[in-house]
């Protein structure tokens, strides 16, 4: 709730100035109810003539229209409000995500982000621009008619006193269920959300190992837990309007009897104050049902604030970048881990005390089975996640001192699956580097990535569109666009996530070659698994549950690593098969 009343009074100035204009719209109200019962009671009881009245139905005129413009102007600033806190929930949601460490990147799933991107800001519009507004008018507006209407007649005054609050109480009772429901709507919608576009993600997968019944039924299931959660939150909607519209009418009622009692019976009122009365209660309820409406919108539009805002709220990844920018160097920079340590929340993996030194122009590998923590390192190095303990040092200097921008200027990454975006084949090669590159830069680079001459002969050249995710390249091409990448990028340390795997021989080989020229300029170094990656590397850190077994070359790791020869062997043995 502080956090939903920080995003309103950010913009205190509209604030208060939507209180001067609801003080102005009541005041309009009472001066509409006095001109019509002066018109009224001039016609048909002093029987003037319609000249007489004509400056009065000016008056009314006037004020129709102060009335009018008040509450456009009321709804209009509201909407204001409610798109600049959109645009700005946005905005730094958005920068959340991007700004977030791998691991933290990783939790949820994007089509849940992306609902609560869209859907769940959108939902927070109703209670900037309808609920605050009215929220103001139905404050000052039935207060002023109550001050009114009591000073006219204090019996209808109490008895409006004693009526009216039923109103607020139920609307609380009601609003609070409803929020509740608007949380669990929002909540409902982000899981089908997730679970759609996981399962478009995943129908090739599904269709193939005939799944396609069970997703259809699991994906109904979600779909109509959303529906039913939406059709709670109207039905209690329309509970709410008729409990407010049966306690107005009872009491508007019951004040009309009043007046009717004290001008037949005891004749102590006058036509005039009782006319002004009768048509002042309406509009006294009139703002409370009308907060009713809003209030149930509102109330949601709360919920669903609650858990956009709750996103903030999350505890995010230190970050322990400095402020120092990377000189230029004319050879790659020597790079420490000590006593690097890191742990997944959650887990009971932990990365403890690596120690090594990599060389300029080093080719090192780094080795392990399945979860010994070769991609933890590899993201340490990138400056993906932080060391929990221990340091990095780069030419001696901590890595934290330098800004994150400037490093990753300085490395590429490579991974299994590079993300291929939808666009021309050139912008996505250009996207190595942020710098201004031409045509020729962009072809030197697919050059040297050994995919020119796949490029050259298509209809379009390097200007043919990839579908989203690459659609349309085979593994080997995704790759040799990536490489291409960090050709135009130059950069001074080139990081590999098994690139080759999944590749056939051929196509390894070329893209081998490739990390060789590579090699030329920079330090590579690389997540293997394949036994010549292996064997020609100037040192290798083979890892096994988190911990730095050993480093050297292969034939030194051959000789005093009993696990690391076995590794060995099971490769051999696989590449015989």
């Amino acid at each position: 709730m502080g956090n939903l009343k920080k995003t309103v009074w950010i913009h205190k100035k509209k604030v208060y100035f939507l209180m001067g204009l609801t003080l102005i719209l009541g005041l309009a109200i009472v001066a509409q109810a006095y001109v019509m019962t002066s018109i009224v009671d001039g016609v048909f009881l002093k029987k003037q003539t319609f000249s007489a009245v004509i400056p009065w139905l000016i008056a009314l005129l006037l004020i129709l229209f102060v009335r009018s413009s008040m509450d456009y102007i009321s709804k209009r600033i509201g909407v204001l409000i409610a798109s600049d806190v959109k645009g700005d929930t946005r905005k730094k949601l958005l920068k959340k995500y991007v700004s977030n460490s791998v691991q933290l990147a990783e939790k949820g799933q994007t089509g849940e982000k992306v609902s609560m991107l869209l859907d769940g800001v959108d939902e927070m519009d109703s209670f900037y621009s309808q609920f605050i507004p009215q929220v103001m008018q139905s404050i000052f507006v039935p207060i002023l008619m109550l001050i009114v209407i009591s000073t006219q007649h204090m019996n209808s005054g109490i008895i409006l006193m004693v009526c009216a609050p039923f109103i607020p109480i139920y609307m609380i009772v009601i609003g609070i269920k409803t929020q509740k429901k608007a949380e669990e709507k929002l909540e409902k919608l982000a899981s089908f959300s997730a679970k759609f576009l996981e399962t478009l993600q995943g129908l090739v997968t599904i269709k193939l190992f005939a799944q396609t019944i069970r997703q259809k039924e699991e994906l109904e299931k979600s779909s109509v837990s959303f529906r039913d959660t939406t059709l709670e939150i109207l039905k209690i909607a329309f509970t709410q309007s008729f409990a407010i519209e049966l306690i107005s009418m009872l009491s508007i009622g019951i004040v009309a009897l009043e007046l009717a009692i004290q001008i037949i019976i005891y004749e102590s009122l006058s036509f005039f104050t009782a006319f002004l009365i009768l048509i002042l209660v309406p509009e006294f309820y009139s703002s409370l049902k009308e907060l009713g409406v809003t209030f149930h919108n509102g109330r949601s539009s709360m919920g669903a604030a609650k858990k956009v805002l709750e996103v903030f709220d999350e505890e995010d990844e230190p970050t322990i970048w400095g402020v120092q920018i990377f000189p230029e160097w004319e050879v790659p920079p020597t790079i420490q881990l000590n006593q690097v340590n890191f742990t997944y929340a959650n887990t009971n993996f932990q990365l403890e005390s690596v120690t090594a030194s990599f060389f300029p122009k080093q080719k090192i590998a780094i080795v392990g089975a399945s979860g010994a923590g070769k991609t933890t390192l590899l993201h340490l190095i990138a400056g993906m996640i932080t060391p929990e303990k221990g340091a990095i040092y780069i030419n001696q200097e901590e890595l934290t001192k330098y800004t994150e921008f400037s490093w990753l200027k300085k490395i590429s990454y490579i991974s299994q699956n590079p993300y291929i975006f939808s666009g021309t084949i050139a912008e996505n090669i250009a996207m190595g580097t942020t710098d201004e590159v031409g045509m020729e830069a962009i072809k030197a680079a697919a050059q040297l990535a050994g995919i020119a001459s796949l490029i050259e002969p298509l209809e379009n050249g390097f200007e043919t569109r990839i579908g989203e995710a690459g659609r349309g390249l085979s593994s080997g091409e995704k790759q040799r666009v990536s490489i291409a990448r960090a050709f135009l990028k130059k950069p001074h340390i080139v990081l590999l996530d098994e690139p080759t795997r999944g590749l056939d021989l051929a196509t390894e080989k070329i893209l081998q070659q490739s990390i060789q020229k590579l090699n030329e300029t920079a330090t590579v170094i690389t997540v293997a698994h394949r036994l010549h990656t292996i064997k020609n590397a100037d040192q290798i850190l083979f890892l096994e549950n988190g911990k730095l077994l050993a480093v050297g070359t292969h034939e030194s790791l051959l000789k005093i690593s009993p696990a690391y020869k076995e590794l060995v062997m099971i490769q051999k043995r696989r590449s015989q098969k």
